[in-house]
């Protein structure tokens, strides 16, 4: 699993690293040990960066998905 993916799905399961990723997203990020791209990627919104840097198909159907990064912008 990647790290992006692990730190989405954290955000997902834990409601304290949700809070700590609304409060200072970019602290969050790098608390967690994510790239310079991948912080990029997560604070733009852009799916299909997302997708790439954490290795998920988005022609899987993901992309209906709703994510919490879309709630703490």
């Amino acid at each position: 699993m990647s790290k992006l993916l692990g730190y989405l799905n954290l955000l997902d399961t834990d409601s304290a690293a949700r809070a700590a990723h609304a409060a200072d997203p970019k602290a969050a990020m790098t608390q967690f040990g994510l790239s310079d791209a991948e912080h990029e990627a997560v604070m733009s919104g852009d799916k299909a960066a997302i997708g790439k840097l954490a290795g998920v198909d988005l022609k899987d159907g993901l992309t209906s998905q709703g994510t919490c990064i879309e709630e703490t912008k």
